[in-house]
Formats: C-alpha cells, structure tokens, sequence
C-alpha cells in the first residue's frame, strides 16, 4: 500500500517522538524525516516529495511554522498541515493558511487518533504520483567516449503531458512570439491570500536558503523565490545586487557610504533608514550604473 511521505518539524525532541510513536500505527503514513528549524527542513522539503507536513508553530531563527508554511504554497504540490502549538492563540491563522490539524502539546494517544481519522478522509489529496519510470537509451554511448562519464536517460511522456512539452519548445524557438506582458508587481503568498506587490514599494531583497525576504518600508515578507531568479526578473526595472544576499532597489537608495577597510554601505529611503553592504567586486559596476 503506498504511504504518503511524512516530515515532522518541532525543535522538542519530546514532541517529535511523541509524534513518531502517535504515527507509527498509520497505514498510510510514513515519517522520512525529522529537523528542528526551517532551515533544516527547507533543505528535506527540496530533497524529498513529502505529502505532509507536522511543523510547531515556534521554530528557532527568524522563520517560524506559519512563515514556513506560507513559502511552500507557491509549491507546485503543497504537503499537507498540521500544526503543533501549546496553546489555541493562533489556530484561525493556521486554518487560514489551510492546515488540516492544529494539536496542541502535549496532546493525548486519542487526540492522535483523531488527526489521523481526518487526515485519512484527505489523503488522496496527499497522496503522492508516482515516481516515473525511465529506460535507457537505445545505444547508449560508451563511457571511454564521454570524458565527464555522463549518460542519458530517457523518461516516456503521457501524451498530454507530451503535448504540453512540445507546445512549450514551440514557444520557446520562436523569436517572433508574443512574450508575456510584465505588469511590474511581485506576487506574494502572505496570510492564505496572493498579494500584488508593485516593484516601486520593495526597498530590497534578502537571501534565505532557497526562499527570499522582500522588504518594504513597513513589512518584511518571506517568499518561495530564489533571489537569483528574482534578480533574472528585476533587474530591467532598476534592481541591482549589490551582494550576493541582496537585490536592492536603485531608486529607493538615497546614499552611498564609504566604510572603514574600503568597504561601502548603501542607504534606503523610507521611516527607518536601512544600510545594505555593497560587495568589493559590484561596487565598479553599480558606480559605472549611478554615472559616479
């Protein structure tokens, strides 16, 4: 019988066994893996398909459950919720973010049974495809004959899924092809609803691991873009990295400061100043932009 992938995300020992123990009778359930932050379990998350996810709601750093979990509904298949909590103060926010359960530590073997009978009425939603099977080609190459050893592997594509692919090859090689308009606002998944985020209001961007945090004069959003993907899409619009964990804003800069060992600062505009280092090896390119 399948099983769908479980994750569980708690930064108490106690908990997360008390949790694997309360799973362990699950027939559809199968614990691949256990982190105490959101660091450990983003890099799990891109490492494995898991279909649920059983994350407290205070992890230790600057990204909590709720954070955590607002990054992966940009995923293309979002695992399943449950939350893990002492107390009922954030349970709305936590369905509002779709979670299937909210528990609170430490909870009963009953208490257990009765998320597993809920997640049971779900799991088809969680459920995860099947991993796709593969054959090698027909001739393949000799290794002598490939100096970095590499070979290929054929996957067989569903015919709708073979459609798709070639229709987007199509696209793709031709030049004279409309391209899609960009309406200068990021999307933002932020407390169960998608924000449209105008270029002109992010101050800058911060690397996170494989998400990044936007910046505006009053909010701090986590994001499920990688920041050089958003540098792919922002730099026409005036977006410059300045160090390889930020993209700022050029119009929303207000000074350029020199620092003690030759380093620079850049400072932006809003209610609090904010001072962003400017790596050695940018600060030529980003004087040749300002005309300095």
């Amino acid at each position: 019988m399948d099983r769908i992938a479980a994750l569980l995300v708690h930064p108490d020992p106690e908990v997360r066994t008390a949790l694997r123990q309360g799973l362990a009778d699950a027939d559809f359930i199968r614990v691949l893996g256990e982190a105490v932050d959101a660091y450990e379990a983003s890099e799990l998350l891109r490492a494995i398909p898991y279909g649920l996810l059983f994350c407290g709601v205070d992890l230790p750093g600057e990204v909590g459950g709720f954070e955590l979990a607002q990054a992966l509904t940009a995923a293309k298949r979002q695992p399943g919720l449950v939350f893990i909590a002492t107390d009922e103060s954030r349970a709305f926010a936590a369905f509002e973010l779709g979670a299937a359960d909210y528990l609170l530590w430490p909870f009963s073997p009953q208490r257990i049974a009765r998320t597993l009978e809920r997640l049971s009425r779900y799991k088809p939603a969680f459920r995860e495809a099947p991993p796709p099977q593969w054959r090698p080609a027909a001739a393949p190459a000799a290794l002598d004959d490939d100096p970095e050893g590499e070979q290929t592997v054929q996957l067989a594509l569903e015919g709708e899924e073979e459609d798709r692919f070639l229709s987007a090859l199509r696209q793709a090689w031709d030049t004279g092809s409309e391209r899609p308009v960009d309406i200068e606002k990021l999307p933002i998944t932020f407390d169960g609803r998608t924000i449209l985020m105008p270029y002109t209001q992010i101050l800058f961007i911060e690397a996170y691991e494989d998400y990044s945090f936007v910046h505006t004069a009053t909010k701090k959003l986590l994001t499920s873009y990688r920041l050089k993907n958003l540098e792919e899409r922002l730099r026409p619009h005036r977006f410059f990295r300045v160090h390889r964990k930020y993209l700022v804003n050029l119009d929303q800069v207000t000074e350029i400061a020199t620092m003690p060992g030759g380093n620079f600062m850049l400072r932006t505009a809003g209610k609090t100043r904010i001072e962003l280092p400017i790596g050695r090896r940018r600060i030529g390119e980003l004087k040749q932009i300002l005309g300095l």
